[in-house]
């Protein structure tokens, strides 16, 4: 069964934003959305909240 589920807040960019324009915007709530300010026509990618957690946590250590 597939389940539609919508971020709950606005997107927001990141922090991480650098001088040259990449950077992603992130929407948070039940399922977490990441997609490319430059290309928001293209659609995001969202995560379970575990699935978000554990990238953070990997990305950090990296």
């Amino acid at each position: 069964m597939e389940v539609a589920c919508v971020p709950i807040r606005p997107w927001h960019k990141t922090s991480y934003t650098n001088d040259r324009g990449e950077c992603v915007e992130v929407a948070e709530g039940p399922v977490t959305g990441v997609r490319d300010t430059k290309h928001r026509e293209l659609g995001a990618l969202f995560f379970s909240s575990s699935e978000w957690q554990a990238f953070i946590g990997t990305a950090k250590s990296a």
